[in-house]
């Protein structure tokens, strides 16, 4: 049975830092996709960024590239956001998926493309 289980959410005032993560269990963390997603209040939950299987490189939305970073330990099974300048416009829940093996790139951005959820933290960023 798989399980991810986030931790690391919280309130933070307006150019603050939070780092996310994301514990794995269950299937083969250094193999798989691995992401971040996120949902704002009456919004869509929409792409953050991503791992794909063994390949080192990252992806992100537009809008955190240059204040995100997303990085996987292998040894503990553990996926990481590290969030940095924050703004009132991250405030959402961020949700860790995982999907097994290396996805396409064009699905990557896609949340049916991910079989295995975290229940979620929230972020809040409010002065």
């Amino acid at each position: 049975q798989v399980q991810l289980v986030e931790s690391g959410g919280g309130l933070v005032q307006p150019g603050g830092s939070l780092r996310l993560s994301c514990a794995a269990s269950g299937l083969s963390f250094s193999i798989s996709t691995l992401g971040w997603f996120r949902q704002a209040p009456g919004k869509e939950r929409e792409f953050v960024a991503a791992l794909r299987g063994r390949n080192t490189t990252p992806y992100y939305k537009d809008s955190v590239k240059g204040r995100f970073t997303i990085t996987r330990d292998n040894t503990k099974n553990t996926l990481y956001l590290q969030m940095n300048s924050l703004n009132t416009e991250d405030t959402a829940v961020y949700y860790c998926a995982a999907t097994n093996g290396q996805i396409i790139l064009s699905a990557l951005r896609t949340s049916t493309s991910y079989h295995y959820w975290g229940q979620g933290t929230q972020v809040t960023v409010d002065s």
